[in-house]
């Protein structure tokens, strides 16, 4: 789906970038986002928003005006009826929608294959442009993406650090028609001193080269397997209530009975017990994302003992919480 690309400097310029090229493209303004997703710190995303915000318990920012984010409609994830709804109420006036494909920024969440079919069918019915939010998923749980992974083709894709090999660098790009809008070739405007710089690119391509390699995602998908089957052995067989998943090298686990498929239903985990388990795993040498809300990721790295020492002290510390 990307047949032009322009580079940016963060994971936010990529999405408030692409924002602003649906609005253009589209001549409309509002857009439709899922609660929980988190797409940077730019303040129109800023509503029910994941991540640092969710953790630190700020349902929205003090800061952004009323003003700013009065088109930003909130859908809930995995529920195609309610992404139906915000259409028939704002006919004609909704640019797009963007999402994480595979959330991470509620804890580890997957799509169902019918959601993601779903949203691009009623996009397209709507004269509206679908966007993944490929920050985290992008390259990490398949060489193309999500949109490769679950075979969606979105109109534009956003990308983060993981392009530069963890140097600050981003990405947004999509259909030529499209992306032809952007300054120099169109009106909407973009740029960025850093953009394109020579360190992170050089850095990205040579990420992307040891991607390539044959192997590199069974390798990733394997560990991560490992790593997430044991975690959730351990704390079933201390008697806790635990759930979780992975998709290659995402995963992420939540301490309730689950299924969880949203984030509403990621609200009801124990996060008190998540604060002691991490503790605890800090207490083992192990550090894990210190948030009930994020989803872990598995390096190539990484070793068999690495994952083996990781799944021993989770052992001891679901055992003593």
């Amino acid at each position: 789906a990307l047949e032009t690309v322009r580079f940016v400097n963060s994971g936010t310029e990529a999405t408030l970038s692409a924002l602003r090229l649906m609005r253009a493209y589209t001549g409309r303004t509002k857009f439709i986002k899922f609660s929980g997703c988190y797409h940077g710190h730019a303040d129109m995303y800023l509503v029910q928003a994941g991540s640092g915000v969710l953790t630190l318990g700020l349902p929205d920012s003090p800061g952004v005006p009323e003003a700013t984010t009065k088109t930003t409609l909130v859908a809930k994830y995995n529920d195609l009826d309610s992404v139906k709804k915000l259409f028939e109420e704002n006919k004609g006036e909704i640019c797009g929608i963007i999402l994480e494909p595979v959330v991470g920024n509620s804890g580890f969440i997957p799509p169902t294959q019918e959601f993601l079919e779903g949203l691009r069918e009623v996009t397209k019915e709507n004269g509206a442009l679908l966007c993944f939010d490929e920050v985290m998923t992008g390259f990490r749980i398949a060489y193309g993406g999500a949109q490769a992974h679950f075979g969606i083709e979105p109109d534009l894709s956003c990308f983060g650090k993981v392009i530069g090999g963890g140097l600050p660098v981003g990405a947004y790009g999509g259909k030529r028609e499209i992306m032809e809008m952007v300054a120099p070739s169109g009106p909407m405007y973009q740029a960025g001193t850093l953009s394109g710089n020579p360190l992170a690119m050089a850095a990205g391509i040579k990420t992307l080269e040891i991607l390539r390699r044959p192997g590199s995602y069974e390798q990733l998908a394997e560990k991560t397997e490992t790593l997430i089957n044991g975690i959730l052995a351990a704390g079933k067989e201390a008697g806790h209530a635990v759930c979780g998943g992975f998709i290659s090298g995402m995963f992420g686990f939540f301490f309730q009975e689950g299924p969880v498929t949203s984030f509403e239903d990621a609200t009801r985990s124990d996060s008190a017990k998540f604060a002691r388990w991490h503790r605890g795993m800090l207490e083992e040498g192990i550090y894990l994302a210190p948030s009930l809300y994020e989803a872990g990721f598995m390096s190539l790295a990484h070793t068999d003992e690495d994952i083996q020492k990781t799944i021993e002290a989770a052992k001891k510390v679901f055992a003593r919480i």
